[in-house]
């Protein structure tokens, strides 16, 4: 029985993460900064501030998610390469990781007072492949199919980060969403036609 990927992830994230809650070294080093990723080439910060968060419940809600649609993301990974499907799963993860952080560390390379760090921008392209995959199953929260939530989630996301200074990385929820899906796209070809499929054949929403 092979280790789940998904699991794996979770594990050494909720590790790294609980380290580098009292080892503020730690938490430092690898934390997304991108005004010290431009000066000291520091590019491993882009991977790295996905395993770091900013406290308990930050932390629990990215691993709940990972975990909950993960483990179907990674299946369908499996399903197109595999076993080797698992190793271009753990790829997506990371590209996830940094293409997210990507956008920021270009428009804040020269403000010492921005860093961010969290697993947000990647779990955002997880879940966006798991809605490709069925966009009409309801969520329990909110109370909507997957696509309606996904879609009020990317404006959402797009009008808060340039609107809102609440110390959220909405702008890393929105490009890992987006990365989520021309990854996802490419690296399952058959995810567009699944897509396009199910969209046409609505369903109705569960009785609660």
């Amino acid at each position: 029985m092979s280790i789940s990927i998904t699991i794996i992830l979770v594990a050494v994230t909720g590790l790294i993460s609980y380290q580098a809650f009292s080892n503020r070294q730690l938490f430092d080093t690898l934390k997304h900064y991108p005004y010290i990723e431009h000066r000291e080439k520091q590019y491993y910060r882009l991977l790295s501030s996905g395993f770091v968060h900013g406290d308990m419940n930050h932390l629990l809600i990215n691993m709940f998610v990972l975990w909950q649609f993960g483990t179907v993301v990674e299946h369908l990974f499996i399903n197109q390469y595999g076993n080797m499907g698992r190793l271009f799963y753990l790829l997506f993860y990371l590209l996830l990781l940094a293409l997210s952080d990507l956008p920021t560390h270009i428009n804040k390379k020269n403000d010492p007072t921005y860093a961010a760090i969290g697993a947000s921008g990647a779990t955002s392209g997880i879940v966006f492949i798991y809605v490709m995959n069925d966009p009409w199953q309801w969520f329990i929260f909110p109370p909507l199919p997957g696509i309606l939530m996904g879609v009020g989630y990317l404006i959402y996301s797009s009008w808060a980060n340039n609107n809102r200074n609440d110390g959220i990385g909405h702008s890393a929820h929105f490009w890992g969403a987006l990365a989520g899906v021309g990854l996802g796209l490419f690296l399952l070809p058959d995810l567009g036609s699944i897509f396009l499929s199910k969209i046409l054949s609505p369903i109705p929403p569960p009785f609660f």
